[in-house]
């Protein structure tokens, strides 16, 4: 079904959409909408007892176990400025455990999947996190820099030491190139659960291991701070220096 709604942000990409202002100052296109509205209908046809949140609508009950999370477009800063780094965001929790994520990338024609228990593809082709044991070097994504640098100044001192390199970046295609084995952290925070829970099935399906900065896992009631690594020793390492 996210392949089918992957058409509809390309119809408008790079068309000069018109941009509104929701009630906290986020950008939102047609596109988002229109976006979220199909997927919506897919699954409310598909698993109509299902319960479904979104960015754009909000959130419908569930009568049973399963919940759908949807960002139908991650990064709409991104694509409204003509980026291709946008992605779409599906994912699946069973009792409150996120089970099943997409990142799907349509501009880019790349598709990151994970399943609990199963493994991670790009695209169906298995993809692996790399194990590069420790910090000395790693490849480190700072999602939001600019946030963290204003907000939380010591731990971004700390994290600006760490790593062999270090990027400023965005939103989920960090945290794909982490589960495609490309680099070997994401430190991001300020996030709503529609941001972060569908990729928590893809980097663990890659190996990686992803928490927030407490090292506790990712629910829908988290605090919003996420940490990602390939290895449990990166993944060590960084959670002390955020501590």
């Amino acid at each position: 079904m996210s392949g089918d709604a992957a058409a509809i942000p390309m119809r408008y990409f790079r068309q000069n959409v018109a941009v509104e202002d929701k009630a906290d100052e986020s950008p939102v296109t047609v596109a988002d909408r229109e976006t979220e509205q199909a997927i919506r209908r897919a699954i409310q046809k598909r698993f109509p007892t299902h319960g479904i949140f979104g960015e754009e609508f909000g959130r419908k009950d569930s009568d049973g176990a399963f919940t759908w999370i949807i960002d139908p477009i991650d990064g709409t800063k991104s694509f409204i400025s003509g980026s291709p780094l946008f992605g779409m965001l599906l994912g699946v929790l069973r009792d409150g455990d996120p089970v099943a994520g997409i990142i799907r990338m349509p501009a880019l024609g790349e598709c990151f999947a994970g399943a609990k228990g199963g493994g991670a593809t790009l695209n169906g082709e298995p993809i692996r996190c790399r194990k590069t044991p420790g910090l000395d070097k790693a490849a480190i994504y700072l999602n939001e820099a600019n946030l963290l640098m204003a907000e939380e100044p010591e731990r971004f001192r700390r994290l600006m030491s760490a790593g062999k390199l270090r990027r400023f970046a965005h939103d989920c295609y960090s945290f794909a190139l982490l589960a495609l084995g490309q680099i070997d952290a994401v430190v991001d925070f300020d996030l709503q659960p529609y941001d972060y829970l569908p990729v928590v099935p893809v980097v663990e399906a890659a190996g990686g291991v992803i928490t927030d900065w407490a090292g506790r896992p990712l629910r829908l009631d988290s605090d919003g701070t996420l940490l990602a690594a390939g290895s449990p020793e990166s993944h060590r390492e960084l959670l002390l220096l955020l501590a």
